[in-house]
């Protein structure tokens, strides 16, 4: 699905990311972690074409993105913090990105599986945090596509809506979707991941399954075989 080679970007003198190598598997969750700094998020916007990297290569379904914008049709992204005019209603969001976006929009499923159908006429800047996160959800799964990329999807979300987030996920994996998911919350990289990236400093330090890394690292846990990583890679 998604094919990277000898991935570089500098920031002025600083490397956010040096060298990677990295083969994201179509049908797949594969979850990025890594502490804050890492190349994450850079990682991501190099996806996205949002960032624009010093060196490599960048292929998605075989093609090269380089130069090219229509692949982001095929996306559904979900932002870590996705800003949007305060001014208008989550209907008018809406209208707005169909507008933009091509393909045959599912949004009225959608607001009813996050509980928003009687919300639609509410304006964004009256909303709680965990509302938006509910609208950005919608917004990023109302399109049918072949990847998906999650920044920190359980952002503000009640239990009940992250259930329905992660019925979701596993849902469209089921029908072949591809994800690629960045996240703090642990427990979430080991209910839904089929596979682990782990940077530092602009480099992969781990790549492979759960299982995998707690042999690797001797471990039962998940934080603790990643503070080993962070252990070693420090001394």
């Amino acid at each position: 699905m998604i094919e990277i080679k000898s991935l570089h970007k500098n920031f002025g003198k600083l490397s956010v990311l040096s060298d990677l190598d990295i083969s994201i598997a179509e049908g797949k969750i594969t979850a990025i972690l890594g502490p804050n700094g890492s190349g994450k998020t850079t990682l991501i916007k190099s996806i996205l074409g949002l960032v624009h990297c010093d060196k490599g290569n960048i292929n998605i379904q075989g093609e090269p993105i380089r130069g090219r914008w229509e692949y982001r049709n095929k996306i559904g992204y979900l932002p870590q913090i996705a800003r949007f005019p305060e001014n208008l209603s989550i209907k008018e969001l809406i209208r707005l990105v169909e507008d933009i976006r091509d393909g045959q929009s599912n949004h009225r499923e959608m607001l009813e599986q996050f509980g928003l159908t009687n919300q639609v006429n509410k304006k964004l800047r009256n909303l709680s945090g965990g509302t938006r996160q509910k609208v950005n959800i919608v917004l990023t799964f109302m399109f049918d596509c072949p990847l998906y990329i999650l920044d920190e999807p359980t952002n503000g979300l009640d239990p009940v809506a992250l259930i329905r987030l992660k019925d979701m996920i596993l849902a469209k994996k089921k029908e072949g979707k591809t994800f690629l998911l960045t996240t703090h919350i642990m427990g979430l990289v080991e209910e839904l991941s089929d596979e682990l990236i782990f940077l530092l400093e602009g480099k992969i330090y781990f790549k492979g399954s759960y299982n995998e890394l707690m042999n690797l690292q001797d471990e039962v846990n998940l934080e603790r075989a990643i503070a080993k990583i962070l252990e070693n890679a420090h001394n």
